[in-house]
């Protein structure tokens, strides 16, 4: 299986594979028709307080990323939930973030190949 990442604000493309919106609220703007998105997972997102105190700060990054990894290990059953959705050749998280580097999808995403590999 492969993992992909992508912009909610980039259009679907048939080889994105199942869509999976990895963002706890919908992207501003985005219409769900647009979006194509096959599965929208909340429950493995950063938790809102965790999202509002980041704030995508660059300068957070280190410390967000070893929280938010706390917050999925804390939480196996919605883990493993997420992980029966992955049964795809190709799979594409789907984020709303400008800053590409400091996304919380780039660590779920690490972070679900350690535990499926």
């Amino acid at each position: 299986m492969v993992i992909l990442l992508k912009r909610a604000y980039e259009t679907p493309e048939q080889n994105d594979g199942f869509r999976i919106l990895v963002d706890r609220i919908w992207p501003r703007g985005v219409s769900k028709d647009f979006a194509h998105i096959d599965f929208w997972a909340k429950d493995v997102t950063p938790s809102t307080s965790l999202r509002k105190w980041f704030s995508h700060d660059p300068l957070k990054w280190d410390e967000f990323k070893r929280r938010y990894i706390n917050e999925l290990d804390d939480n196996p059953k919605a883990v493993e939930e997420f992980i029966k959705y992955l049964q795809h050749d190709r799979v594409t998280f789907v984020f709303g973030a400008k800053d590409t580097l400091h996304t919380h999808a780039i660590i779920l995403k690490e972070y679900i190949e350690n535990k499926i590999n």
